[in-house]
Protein backbone atom coordinates (compact mmCIF):
# COMPACT_ATOMS: atom_id res chain seq x y z
CA UNK A 1 0.00 0.00 0.00
CA UNK A 2 0.93 3.58 -0.22
CA UNK A 3 1.01 6.34 1.98
CA UNK A 4 -1.93 7.27 1.09
CA UNK A 5 -3.62 5.56 4.05
CA UNK A 6 -7.22 4.93 2.57
CA UNK A 7 -6.75 3.52 -0.66
CA UNK A 8 -10.22 2.66 -2.11
CA UNK A 9 -10.71 -1.17 -2.95
CA UNK A 10 -13.13 -2.71 -4.44
CA UNK A 11 -16.14 -3.97 -2.31
CA UNK A 12 -16.67 -7.35 -4.35
CA UNK A 13 -19.67 -9.34 -3.25
CA UNK A 14 -20.97 -12.42 -2.86
CA UNK A 15 -22.47 -12.66 -5.88
CA UNK A 16 -19.00 -13.98 -7.63
CA UNK A 17 -19.97 -17.49 -6.66
CA UNK A 18 -22.13 -17.61 -9.16
CA UNK A 19 -22.75 -20.40 -12.02
CA UNK A 20 -20.34 -20.19 -14.49
CA UNK A 21 -22.16 -19.13 -17.30
CA UNK A 22 -23.15 -15.36 -15.74
CA UNK A 23 -21.37 -12.85 -13.61
CA UNK A 24 -24.73 -13.02 -11.98
CA UNK A 25 -24.66 -10.34 -8.85
CA UNK A 26 -26.80 -8.74 -6.63
CA UNK A 27 -26.18 -4.88 -5.82
CA UNK A 28 -24.13 -4.09 -3.08
CA UNK A 29 -25.66 -1.30 -1.23
CA UNK A 30 -23.50 2.07 -0.50
CA UNK A 31 -20.81 1.63 1.79
CA UNK A 32 -21.08 3.85 5.12
CA UNK A 33 -18.02 5.74 6.15
CA UNK A 34 -16.96 2.96 8.96
CA UNK A 35 -16.67 0.45 6.02
CA UNK A 36 -13.02 -0.56 5.08
CA UNK A 37 -12.32 -0.90 1.63
CA UNK A 38 -11.84 -4.41 0.95
CA UNK A 39 -12.21 -6.88 -1.46
CA UNK A 40 -14.64 -9.94 -0.46
CA UNK A 41 -13.08 -13.26 -1.45
CA UNK A 42 -14.55 -15.02 -4.69
CA UNK A 43 -15.17 -18.66 -5.22
CA UNK A 44 -13.23 -18.38 -8.56
CA UNK A 45 -9.82 -17.79 -8.44
CA UNK A 46 -9.66 -13.83 -9.09
CA UNK A 47 -6.78 -13.25 -12.39
CA UNK A 48 -4.40 -10.52 -11.46
CA UNK A 49 -4.66 -7.53 -13.10
CA UNK A 50 -1.27 -7.21 -14.23
CA UNK A 51 -0.98 -10.48 -16.34
CA UNK A 52 -4.95 -9.51 -17.56
CA UNK A 53 -3.34 -6.14 -19.13
CA UNK A 54 0.05 -7.71 -20.36
CA UNK A 55 -2.24 -10.18 -22.47
CA UNK A 56 -4.50 -7.66 -23.53
CA UNK A 57 -1.70 -5.71 -24.56
CA UNK A 58 0.14 -8.18 -26.34
CA UNK A 59 -3.22 -8.71 -28.77
CA UNK A 60 -3.72 -5.04 -29.41
CA UNK A 61 0.34 -3.85 -29.53
CA UNK A 62 1.12 -4.89 -32.87
CA UNK A 63 -2.14 -3.52 -34.67
CA UNK A 64 -1.79 -0.16 -32.94
CA UNK A 65 1.98 -0.08 -33.98
CA UNK A 66 0.91 -0.72 -37.45
CA UNK A 67 -1.87 1.96 -37.22
CA UNK A 68 0.46 4.88 -35.88
CA UNK A 69 3.28 3.38 -38.70
CA UNK A 70 0.07 4.75 -41.33
CA UNK A 71 0.34 8.28 -40.66
CA UNK A 72 3.43 10.92 -41.74
CA UNK A 73 7.00 9.71 -40.29
CA UNK A 74 7.40 13.10 -38.65
CA UNK A 75 3.63 12.89 -36.62
CA UNK A 76 4.19 8.92 -36.46
CA UNK A 77 7.39 9.91 -34.06
CA UNK A 78 5.62 12.59 -32.38
CA UNK A 79 2.46 9.35 -31.56
CA UNK A 80 5.35 6.90 -30.99
CA UNK A 81 7.20 9.26 -28.15
CA UNK A 82 3.86 9.88 -26.56
CA UNK A 83 3.08 6.15 -26.16
CA UNK A 84 6.38 5.75 -24.64
CA UNK A 85 7.67 3.79 -27.57
CA UNK A 86 10.76 6.32 -28.80
CA UNK A 87 12.81 9.03 -27.61
CA UNK A 88 12.35 12.35 -29.28
CA UNK A 89 14.31 12.47 -32.67
CA UNK A 90 12.88 8.05 -32.83
CA UNK A 91 15.50 6.51 -30.81
CA UNK A 92 13.90 3.42 -29.13
CA UNK A 93 12.88 4.33 -25.72
CA UNK A 94 11.79 1.60 -23.00
CA UNK A 95 8.79 3.30 -22.05
CA UNK A 96 5.82 1.20 -22.03
CA UNK A 97 3.19 4.00 -22.54
CA UNK A 98 0.85 3.49 -19.50
CA UNK A 99 -0.92 0.52 -18.15
CA UNK A 100 -3.35 -0.18 -21.50
CA UNK A 101 -6.83 0.16 -19.43
CA UNK A 102 -8.69 1.14 -22.14
CA UNK A 103 -7.13 -1.26 -25.05
CA UNK A 104 -7.81 -4.29 -22.53
CA UNK A 105 -11.41 -3.26 -21.32
CA UNK A 106 -12.41 -3.69 -25.18
CA UNK A 107 -10.52 -6.59 -25.32
CA UNK A 108 -12.35 -8.40 -21.86
CA UNK A 109 -15.73 -6.82 -23.45
CA UNK A 110 -15.47 -8.91 -26.19
CA UNK A 111 -14.61 -12.22 -24.39
CA UNK A 112 -17.12 -11.25 -21.91
CA UNK A 113 -20.00 -12.02 -24.10
CA UNK A 114 -18.47 -15.48 -25.31
CA UNK A 115 -16.55 -14.10 -28.60
CA UNK A 116 -12.80 -14.20 -28.90
CA UNK A 117 -10.99 -10.80 -27.68
CA UNK A 118 -9.18 -10.82 -31.64
CA UNK A 119 -12.54 -9.24 -32.47
CA UNK A 120 -12.45 -5.97 -30.07
CA UNK A 121 -8.79 -5.32 -31.64
CA UNK A 122 -10.11 -2.49 -33.67
CA UNK A 123 -11.79 -0.99 -30.67
CA UNK A 124 -9.02 -1.78 -28.57
CA UNK A 125 -6.73 0.41 -31.21
CA UNK A 126 -9.26 3.06 -31.53
CA UNK A 127 -9.91 3.97 -28.12
CA UNK A 128 -6.52 3.64 -27.23
CA UNK A 129 -5.59 6.19 -30.22
CA UNK A 130 -8.56 8.58 -28.98
CA UNK A 131 -7.41 8.13 -25.24
CA UNK A 132 -3.27 9.56 -26.45
CA UNK A 133 -5.19 12.52 -28.94
CA UNK A 134 -6.62 13.19 -25.68
CA UNK A 135 -4.01 13.58 -23.52
CA UNK A 136 -1.86 15.49 -26.36
CA UNK A 137 -4.80 17.95 -26.26
CA UNK A 138 -4.71 17.84 -22.42
CA UNK A 139 -1.56 18.22 -21.53
CA UNK A 140 -1.31 21.73 -24.14
CA UNK A 141 -5.08 23.16 -22.02
CA UNK A 142 -3.65 22.56 -18.29
CA UNK A 143 -0.12 23.76 -19.52
CA UNK A 144 1.24 20.34 -18.23
CA UNK A 145 5.14 19.90 -18.83
CA UNK A 146 5.32 16.57 -17.99
CA UNK A 147 3.64 13.03 -18.33
CA UNK A 148 5.25 9.82 -16.96
CA UNK A 149 8.12 11.78 -15.79
CA UNK A 150 9.39 12.99 -18.89
CA UNK A 151 8.43 16.14 -20.55
CA UNK A 152 4.84 16.30 -22.63
CA UNK A 153 4.72 16.38 -26.43
CA UNK A 154 3.66 19.92 -27.15
CA UNK A 155 6.80 20.51 -24.46
CA UNK A 156 8.81 18.13 -26.68
CA UNK A 157 8.31 19.21 -30.17
CA UNK A 158 5.87 22.62 -30.21
CA UNK A 159 2.50 23.59 -29.52
CA UNK A 160 1.19 23.15 -33.08
CA UNK A 161 3.20 19.57 -34.03
CA UNK A 162 1.46 18.39 -30.94
CA UNK A 163 -1.51 19.68 -31.99
CA UNK A 164 -1.07 18.13 -34.95
CA UNK A 165 -0.14 14.50 -33.82
CA UNK A 166 -3.45 14.71 -31.40
CA UNK A 167 -5.34 15.87 -34.90
CA UNK A 168 -3.66 12.11 -36.83
CA UNK A 169 -4.31 10.29 -33.76
CA UNK A 170 -8.07 10.84 -34.00
CA UNK A 171 -8.03 10.18 -37.73
CA UNK A 172 -6.59 7.22 -37.35
CA UNK A 173 -8.78 5.86 -34.42
CA UNK A 174 -12.05 6.86 -36.96
CA UNK A 175 -10.30 5.30 -40.38
CA UNK A 176 -9.43 1.73 -38.01
CA UNK A 177 -12.76 1.90 -36.73
CA UNK A 178 -14.56 2.36 -39.71
CA UNK A 179 -12.89 -0.53 -41.37
CA UNK A 180 -14.00 -3.49 -38.60
CA UNK A 181 -17.22 -5.58 -39.03
CA UNK A 182 -20.25 -3.25 -37.85
CA UNK A 183 -17.73 -0.32 -38.28
CA UNK A 184 -21.08 2.04 -38.85
CA UNK A 185 -22.07 1.27 -35.54
CA UNK A 186 -19.15 1.10 -33.12
CA UNK A 187 -17.84 4.48 -35.23
CA UNK A 188 -21.22 5.75 -33.65
CA UNK A 189 -20.33 4.51 -29.91
CA UNK A 190 -17.37 5.95 -30.39
CA UNK A 191 -18.47 9.43 -31.76
CA UNK A 192 -21.20 9.54 -28.95
CA UNK A 193 -18.44 8.88 -26.43
CA UNK A 194 -16.19 11.53 -27.79
CA UNK A 195 -18.92 14.31 -28.02
CA UNK A 196 -19.21 13.55 -23.77
CA UNK A 197 -15.71 13.44 -23.41
CA UNK A 198 -15.32 17.02 -25.11
CA UNK A 199 -18.13 18.03 -23.01
CA UNK A 200 -17.01 16.68 -19.80
CA UNK A 201 -13.54 18.60 -20.63
CA UNK A 202 -15.16 21.67 -21.56
CA UNK A 203 -17.04 21.61 -18.29
CA UNK A 204 -13.71 21.04 -16.50
CA UNK A 205 -11.88 24.19 -17.90
CA UNK A 206 -14.92 26.12 -16.74
CA UNK A 207 -15.32 25.19 -13.39
CA UNK A 208 -12.12 27.40 -12.68
CA UNK A 209 -13.84 30.26 -13.67
CA UNK A 210 -16.68 29.83 -10.89
CA UNK A 211 -16.18 30.76 -7.72
CA UNK A 212 -15.57 28.79 -4.14
CA UNK A 213 -19.04 29.35 -2.19
CA UNK A 214 -22.42 30.97 -3.32
CA UNK A 215 -25.18 30.21 -5.95
CA UNK A 216 -22.25 30.30 -8.47
CA UNK A 217 -20.45 27.54 -6.43
CA UNK A 218 -19.42 24.24 -8.51
CA UNK A 219 -21.08 21.45 -6.95
CA UNK A 220 -20.68 17.65 -6.37
CA UNK A 221 -23.29 16.51 -8.63
CA UNK A 222 -21.78 18.80 -11.04
CA UNK A 223 -18.86 17.51 -11.15
CA UNK A 224 -19.72 13.99 -10.82
CA UNK A 225 -21.38 14.45 -14.62
CA UNK A 226 -17.38 16.04 -15.59
CA UNK A 227 -16.43 13.09 -13.88
CA UNK A 228 -18.73 10.76 -16.40
CA UNK A 229 -17.78 12.58 -19.23
CA UNK A 230 -14.32 13.58 -19.29
CA UNK A 231 -13.46 9.92 -17.92
CA UNK A 232 -15.61 7.59 -17.78
CA UNK A 233 -17.05 8.04 -21.14
CA UNK A 234 -13.97 6.67 -22.65
CA UNK A 235 -13.86 3.59 -20.83
CA UNK A 236 -17.43 2.96 -20.75
CA UNK A 237 -16.85 2.96 -24.66
CA UNK A 238 -14.08 0.92 -24.63
CA UNK A 239 -15.83 -2.13 -23.10
CA UNK A 240 -18.72 -1.40 -25.11
CA UNK A 241 -16.89 -1.64 -28.42
CA UNK A 242 -15.67 -4.79 -27.24
CA UNK A 243 -19.23 -6.12 -26.43
CA UNK A 244 -20.89 -4.74 -30.04
CA UNK A 245 -17.36 -6.03 -32.35
CA UNK A 246 -18.33 -9.68 -30.37
CA UNK A 247 -22.04 -9.07 -31.67
CA UNK A 248 -23.95 -8.79 -27.91
CA UNK A 249 -27.32 -7.01 -27.77
CA UNK A 250 -27.57 -3.76 -27.20
CA UNK A 251 -28.38 -4.82 -23.61
CA UNK A 252 -25.12 -5.64 -22.95
CA UNK A 253 -23.40 -3.52 -25.21
CA UNK A 254 -25.21 -0.60 -22.37
CA UNK A 255 -25.01 -2.51 -19.47
CA UNK A 256 -20.88 -2.39 -20.33
CA UNK A 257 -21.05 1.13 -21.36
CA UNK A 258 -22.63 1.81 -17.94
CA UNK A 259 -19.94 -0.71 -15.82
CA UNK A 260 -16.95 1.49 -17.50
CA UNK A 261 -18.74 5.36 -16.98
CA UNK A 262 -19.08 5.04 -12.96
CA UNK A 263 -15.81 3.20 -12.99
CA UNK A 264 -14.50 6.71 -14.70
CA UNK A 265 -16.37 8.53 -12.15
CA UNK A 266 -14.50 6.13 -8.85
CA UNK A 267 -11.69 6.79 -11.00
CA UNK A 268 -11.21 10.74 -11.07
CA UNK A 269 -12.43 10.54 -7.07
CA UNK A 270 -9.44 8.79 -6.35
CA UNK A 271 -7.41 10.73 -8.89
CA UNK A 272 -8.40 13.86 -6.59
CA UNK A 273 -7.31 12.01 -3.67
CA UNK A 274 -4.08 10.62 -4.40
CA UNK A 275 -3.33 14.99 -5.84
CA UNK A 276 -3.91 15.83 -2.50
CA UNK A 277 -2.81 13.20 -0.17
CA UNK A 278 -0.77 10.82 -2.53
CA UNK A 279 2.48 9.13 -2.35
CA UNK A 280 4.77 11.39 -4.52
CA UNK A 281 6.80 8.32 -4.91
CA UNK A 282 3.84 6.47 -6.44
CA UNK A 283 1.94 9.46 -8.24
CA UNK A 284 5.23 11.10 -9.55
CA UNK A 285 3.50 14.31 -8.42
CA UNK A 286 4.44 17.02 -5.78
CA UNK A 287 2.46 16.38 -2.38
CA UNK A 288 -0.26 18.28 -2.40
CA UNK A 289 0.05 19.50 -6.00
CA UNK A 290 -3.89 19.96 -7.26
CA UNK A 291 -3.78 22.18 -3.89
CA UNK A 292 -1.28 24.59 -4.78
CA UNK A 293 -3.00 24.85 -8.19
CA UNK A 294 -6.10 25.30 -6.80
CA UNK A 295 -7.84 22.60 -8.37
CA UNK A 296 -11.52 22.05 -7.90
CA UNK A 297 -12.07 18.35 -7.12
CA UNK A 298 -14.14 16.30 -5.43
CA UNK A 299 -12.50 16.61 -1.98
CA UNK A 300 -12.51 20.10 -1.87
CA UNK A 301 -15.99 20.26 -3.15
CA UNK A 302 -17.79 17.93 -0.29
CA UNK A 303 -15.37 19.70 2.59
CA UNK A 304 -17.53 23.13 0.94
CA UNK A 305 -20.82 21.91 1.50
CA UNK A 306 -20.23 21.82 5.24
CA UNK A 307 -20.05 24.07 8.16
CA UNK A 308 -16.54 25.10 7.48
CA UNK A 309 -17.06 26.42 3.75
CA UNK A 310 -16.43 29.95 4.84
CA UNK A 311 -13.07 29.25 7.02
CA UNK A 312 -12.17 26.46 3.66
CA UNK A 313 -12.71 29.12 0.99
CA UNK A 314 -10.70 32.10 2.71
CA UNK A 315 -8.00 29.90 2.90
CA UNK A 316 -8.45 28.71 -0.60
CA UNK A 317 -8.32 32.78 -1.95
CA UNK A 318 -4.90 32.90 0.50
CA UNK A 319 -1.42 32.05 -0.13
CA UNK A 320 -2.27 29.51 2.92
CA UNK A 321 0.28 26.08 2.72
CA UNK A 322 -1.08 23.55 1.09
CA UNK A 323 -0.90 21.93 4.08
CA UNK A 324 -3.01 23.40 6.09
CA UNK A 325 -5.62 23.59 3.44
CA UNK A 326 -5.25 19.80 3.50
CA UNK A 327 -5.94 19.43 7.19
CA UNK A 328 -9.34 21.70 6.80
CA UNK A 329 -10.74 19.67 3.93
CA UNK A 330 -9.63 16.54 5.72
CA UNK A 331 -11.79 17.51 9.23
CA UNK A 332 -14.24 18.95 7.57
CA UNK A 333 -15.12 15.72 5.62
CA UNK A 334 -13.84 15.85 2.33
CA UNK A 335 -11.87 12.90 2.37
CA UNK A 336 -14.03 10.59 3.51
CA UNK A 337 -16.87 11.69 1.36
CA UNK A 338 -14.29 11.24 -1.58
CA UNK A 339 -13.73 7.76 -0.29
CA UNK A 340 -17.41 7.24 0.32
CA UNK A 341 -18.51 8.40 -3.50
CA UNK A 342 -15.81 6.04 -4.98
CA UNK A 343 -17.15 2.86 -3.35
CA UNK A 344 -20.32 3.71 -4.54
CA UNK A 345 -19.43 4.61 -7.96
CA UNK A 346 -17.49 1.09 -8.13
CA UNK A 347 -20.57 -0.76 -6.39
CA UNK A 348 -22.55 0.90 -9.41
CA UNK A 349 -20.19 -0.49 -11.50
CA UNK A 350 -20.17 -3.78 -10.03
CA UNK A 351 -24.28 -3.93 -10.82
CA UNK A 352 -24.47 -2.70 -14.03
CA UNK A 353 -22.16 -6.38 -14.87
CA UNK A 354 -24.54 -8.13 -12.87
CA UNK A 355 -27.56 -6.68 -14.74
CA UNK A 356 -26.69 -9.01 -18.38
CA UNK A 357 -25.00 -12.21 -18.51
CA UNK A 358 -22.00 -12.10 -19.18
CA UNK A 359 -19.03 -15.03 -19.44
CA UNK A 360 -17.48 -15.94 -15.71
CA UNK A 361 -13.83 -15.27 -16.47
CA UNK A 362 -14.00 -12.98 -18.39
CA UNK A 363 -16.10 -10.78 -15.98
CA UNK A 364 -13.95 -11.81 -13.14
CA UNK A 365 -11.23 -10.19 -15.07
CA UNK A 366 -13.13 -7.42 -15.44
CA UNK A 367 -13.45 -7.26 -11.57
CA UNK A 368 -9.56 -7.68 -11.14
CA UNK A 369 -9.54 -4.02 -13.64
CA UNK A 370 -11.49 -2.19 -11.34
CA UNK A 371 -9.98 -3.24 -8.36
CA UNK A 372 -6.27 -2.36 -10.12
CA UNK A 373 -8.01 0.92 -11.45
CA UNK A 374 -9.62 2.18 -8.32
CA UNK A 375 -6.55 1.42 -5.90
CA UNK A 376 -3.97 3.40 -7.46
CA UNK A 377 -1.24 1.65 -5.11
CA UNK A 378 0.53 -0.69 -7.55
Amino acid sequence: MTAFPSAVRTPHDTHEAAAPTRSASAATPAPTESDAPRATPSAHASPDARQVLDRCRALVQPALREAVGRTHSWVGEMAAYSFGWCEVGGAPAAGSGGKGVRQALAVLGAEAVGASGAVAVPGAVAVELVHAFSLLHDDIMDGDTDRRRRPTVWKAYGTGPAVLAGDALFALAVETLAAAPAGPRAVRQLSAALQDLVRGQADDLLFATRPWTGPERVRPDEYRAMAEHKTGALLGCAAALGALLGGAPPATVHALDRAGRHLGVAFQVVDDLLGIWGDPVVTGKPVHGDLRERKKTFPVLAALDSPAAGRLRALLESDAAPGEVAALIEESGGRSAALTEARRQVSAAESALADVPLEAEAAQALRSLIDFLVRRDQ
